[in-house]
């Protein structure tokens, strides 16, 4: 049997719990493939399912949910993908830190010949969060001012630049001068440095006192409260991730007394639960490329045995834009 190198944790923890371990690849069963991974995407969520905030189902276990590579083999009853087909994914069971991984067919999209697998591993988790955000739970238009925070994160600079491309007036804050910078590059027309600035208080001056339809916070914990303050009458709050800690303690009259407010914590799951909502979105996401209107920056590479180290860079922020593991 063929073995693969793959990244396990014992128990949850910090990244010490991470270790380089020699596994048997699975038997392919009807309905999955085998991938032979080229790059391998590193996600915030990576880190909660490490430490615990998002238990796994069970120990030891795997982790990453995102990689792009080679079809290797398929199972029975498999028609859309064909070995040798160049795919990429980001949902299923977790295991993706590995050079290979078997995954229901049905997960995996196939590349065009435009994005190659490192920008798709470094990419399509984020891009299919955008999409589902600013496509799905809200659909931006042109005109629009919109705040989207941590402009300068993974999701952050595709966010941004798809938001230009629709036509939208973006607030982008930022957490230090050298990514304000990254984040004026890409597009941002306001950019708020968090460390600095009252966010509430700037957008309130950029809007004139109008504030905002919605707001876009992967942030969490440090930024929910003055998000809030932050929405017009009825708008919208989109609280998507927990960088800097699960958001707790709410108390819902607040939302009245900030304008009748709307919130929702959703998941990218809800919105691409069957194979055609994951091929319409990666689609819509792939058109937006092609279109000119999203470019994938070349992501920071780590070889697959210093995944502890990205680990470690990411909640430090110490870097920018998308990171990869490469087998």
């Amino acid at each position: 049997m063929s073995q693969m190198k793959r990244i396990e944790i014992a128990n949850h923890g910090g990244t010490d719990q991470m270790k380089l371990l020699e596994r048997d690849i699975p038997a392919v069963q009807a309905g999955q493939i085998l991938v032979r991974h080229e790059a391998i995407g590193v996600n915030f969520i990576d880190t909660y399912h490490r430490s615990g905030l998002y238990p796994v189902p069970s120990l030891p276990s795997g982790l990453g949910g995102e990689a792009a590579g080679v079809v290797e083999a398929i199972g029975g009853a498999v028609k859309h993908v064909k070995v040798g087909d160049r795919v990429a994914y980001c949902s299923g069971p977790i295991g993706s830190y590995a050079s290979h991984n078997v995954i229901a067919a049905d997960s995996a999209v196939l590349l065009p010949t435009s994005i190659s697998s490192k920008q798709a591993a470094a990419s399509l988790l984020k891009g299919l969060t955008v999409q589902y955000l600013i496509r799905q739970i809200y659909s931006v238009k042109a005109g629009e001012t919109v705040l989207f925070h941590a402009a300068a994160g993974g999701v952050g600079t595709l966010a941004v630049q798809w938001l230009k491309h629709i036509g939208a007036e973006v607030i982008g804050t930022v957490g230090s001068e050298e990514k304000a910078k990254l984040a004026r590059n890409l597009g941002c027309d306001h950019v708020i440095n968090y460390q600095k600035d009252c966010v509430s208080d700037r957008v309130a001056e950029i809007t004139k006192g109008k504030k905002l339809p919605v707001v876009f916070d992967g942030v969490g914990k440090d930024t929910f409260q003055d998000s809030l303050k932050c929405l017009a009458r009825r708008g919208l709050m989109v609280s998507f991730g927990n960088a800097s800690g699960p958001v707790d303690g709410v108390n819902l009259g607040i939302l009245a007394s900030h304008g009748s407010l709307f919130v929702t914590r959703p998941t990218l799951y809800d919105y691409i639960p069957t194979r055609s909502d994951l091929e319409q979105a990666a689609n819509d996401f792939f058109a937006a490329i092609a279109a000119g209107g999203i470019s994938i920056a070349d992501p920071t590479d780590y070889a697959l045995a210093e995944a502890a180290k990205a680990h470690e860079d990411l909640q430090a922020r110490k870097t920018t834009g998308s990171i990869i593991l490469v087998p």
